[in-house]
């Protein structure tokens, strides 16, 4: 296969709840959907009865009419802390990194590609998404409202 580099892309919100809150939240894939304006759905694989390293997860998701699945596992896994998973098809890490403030939290999400991604994904990302660069606005734009969620759904808590 060969390596196919994307930028790695990053975004932070400050949220007025403790870290405990937001990561009631975050560390709950299965309600992932609330939250991403891609992922229309979130289970845990068969076998897996809770988040933890190694647990595995499928998302179902979408960006305009296009519709796929991904299948995930979780790499990182420190309460109150960080959230992580690599994604199959893509080799794309996500993170949820959680950092105590005076008013509450910091709450930063990251995409990264440190092994490049698939030759599948580039090949889906420059047919179906709008190339690369498109496709990483998109992102970026996709996790600013992730973070909005999430930040309404902690405060109102």
């Amino acid at each position: 296969m060969t390596r196919h580099d994307v930028p790695e892309l990053d975004a932070s919100i400050e949220i007025d709840a403790p870290p405990s809150v937001v990561w009631s939240l975050v560390s709950d894939v299965t309600r992932m959907h609330e939250w991403s304006p891609q992922v229309t759905s979130t289970r845990l694989r068969s076998g897996f009865d809770a988040v933890a390293v190694g647990a595995e997860f499928t998302n179902r998701n979408r960006h305009g009419e296009l519709e796929w699945t991904t299948h995930a596992t979780i790499v990182a896994f420190e309460p109150e802390k960080t959230l992580a998973f690599r994604v199959e098809e893509n080799w794309v890490i996500w993170s949820f990194d959680l950092e105590p403030t005076a008013s509450g939290t910091r709450l930063t999400e990251r995409r990264a590609a440190p092994d490049g991604i698939s030759d599948l994904s580039h090949d889906f990302t420059e047919q179906f998404m709008g190339g690369t660069a498109t496709f990483a606005d998109a992102m970026r734009d996709g996790m600013h409202e992730t973070l909005e969620k999430l930040k309404a759904a902690a405060e109102s808590a």
